[in-house]
């Protein structure tokens, strides 16, 4: 019988001291999805009890970009703690990562409840009080940043920082499969993408997580509920000093230092 608490235990612990360490695969081979995320609510239950506050869900792996670049098919999700949270224009410390990257990303934020199979991509649009832009910044605990999906499930998708946008957008203001987003790292265009590389729309993206989270039994998604739904763009390596600005079409611009 695996040891969740013990496993979530050492990843909070290799993410408190910088320092990576092997994924769990390597040590378990029939280390599947359900106990990878049964691994990611004891390591979330830990930070709630330490006195952290979950402040957003985060879908993963739900652009082709991304899947591409982890040979990976299937999202997955997670969710965003409030000391990931770093005001737009903001700075953080290279020091608080092990090996950190940006993506672009749009959040949703619901103003109605959802819940279960079967809801649409429209429905959800219908549901969503606003939308604006973000970026996530992961950083995998594993070594190397190699790991199978349970493992980064079992991590909380490689959770770290987000940096959102100062202006709430209402979607009907937008076609939401249309938003593009140009990222520049020290005035240098590393990456562009478009929302509908989040599974052809990011509204998808909170459909199933919704369904995800009823077939697990974990209830709605509530009114005020924030959704990260997945990178538009590649995940960029980060390095001491960078200067990330993104550009989003009609939504301005997100942006952070990293020192």
């Amino acid at each position: 019988m695996l040891n969740y608490r013990g496993i979530a235990q050492s990843l909070i612990k290799a993410e408190k001291q910088k320092q990576a360490i092997s994924c769990i695969t390597d040590q378990h081979a029939d280390f599947n999805l359900a106990m990878g995320y049964k691994v990611q609510q004891e390591l979330v239950k830990l930070k709630i009890d330490s006195g952290h506050k979950v402040t957003a869900y985060k879908m993963g792996l739900t652009s082709r970009a991304k899947m591409e670049q982890m040979k990976i098919g299937v999202p997955i999700y997670g969710y965003i703690l409030d000391y990931m949270n770093v005001p737009n224009k903001g700075q953080i410390i290279m020091e608080d990562f092990i090996h950190p990257k940006v993506e672009a990303e749009i959040a949703f934020i619901l103003g109605e409840d959802i819940e279960g199979p079967g809801i649409t991509g429209e429905q959800v649009l219908e549901k969503t009080q606003w939308i604006l832009p973000a970026l996530e910044i992961i950083d995998s605990r594993y070594e190397n940043f190699r790991f199978q999906l349970p493992d980064v499930i079992a991590d909380n998708t490689s959770a770290s920082r987000v940096v959102m946008g100062s202006r709430l957008y209402r979607p009907q203001d937008f076609a939401v499969d249309s938003i593009e987003a140009t990222m520049a790292i020290n005035g240098e265009v590393r990456a562009c993408g478009k929302s509908s590389a989040v599974l052809g729309n990011p509204a998808n993206s909170v459909a199933m997580l919704s369904a995800m989270l009823h077939e697990e039994k974990k209830g709605k998604i509530k009114k005020g509920s924030v959704i990260l739904t997945g990178g538009m763009t590649e995940a960029v390596v980060l390095k001491k000093g960078d200067h990330v600005i993104t550009e989003y079409n009609q939504m301005g611009q997100v942006s952070f230092h990293i020192h």
